[in-house]
């Protein structure tokens, strides 16, 4: 290795982005799951970039973070018409310059309030594409907003505007009626078929974290035809 200004520099940290649902769910594996795959990063130094809810699958993984790494290995990005419904004010004890509660950070991490749910996204996703080896996007259970968020992430990836893995932690099956979604569109024409690897699975965290580390970018997507997505 040459050596140089930036030789000996600290290595760029792992982060993740995970996509979940501001509810538990109905079944306790779901919080289980969320604070196991809290708890595997805080361990590996992989910081968190979430939603910024405090409620729900959401703020089970950065409290747990929080818990072990401290504050500074957890960003929350929320926009403004979500705060009223993923936060909870408990929680809170002291507002932002425009009358929002504010988490606690010691509990939740560093929590930024931002216009709309784009400006979020595309915060969520620089931080991931700027983290280091091991960054990605992990997508717990979750309703529609979670939904939306895993499928436009996984479409920049086809488009090429990022190469980090992005994947499926399938809790209890959740996420079998997707994955089946994909090899019917596969199959009727409507996704090509390099492209239906895009998304992978895990069963459990420590699996998921190790699908991003080891995450290849198909070639099929760089052959992109509009024709067939």
């Amino acid at each position: 290795m040459t050596s140089g200004p930036n030789s000996n520099a600290t290595p760029r940290r792992a982060k993740v982005c995970v996509y979940c649902g501001s509810s538990p769910g109905n079944s306790p594996v779901y919080v289980k799951a969320a604070q196991e795959l809290g708890r595997l990063m805080a361990e590996n130094n992989i910081s968190l970039v979430y939603g910024g809810g405090t409620v729900g699958l959401m703020g089970e993984v950065a409290k747990t973070i929080v818990s072990i790494a401290g504050p500074d290995a957890v960003h929350g990005i929320i926009p403004e018409a979500l705060v009223k419904w993923e936060r909870d004010a408990t929680y809170s004890t002291t507002t932002d310059a425009n009358g929002y509660h504010v988490p606690e950070e010691q509990i939740y991490g560093r929590t930024t309030v931002v216009k709309d749910m784009h400006t979020r996204k595309q915060m969520m996703a620089r931080e991931v594409i700027e983290g280091g080896p091991g960054s990605g996007f992990i997508a717990l259970p979750g309703g529609y907003g979670t939904m939306e968020e895993l499928l436009e992430t996984a479409t920049w990836n086809q488009l090429g505007i990022h190469d980090k893995g992005v994947c499926l932690l399938n809790i209890n099956g959740f996420y079998d009626g997707l994955m089946q979604w994909i090899k019917t569109a596969v199959g009727e024409g409507f996704v090509k078929g390099g492209n239906a690897d895009i998304l992978v699975t895990a069963n459990d965290a420590e699996s998921a974290l190790k699908a991003l580390r080891e995450y290849k970018v198909s070639d099929a997507r760089y052959g992109l035809d509009w024709g067939s997505e």
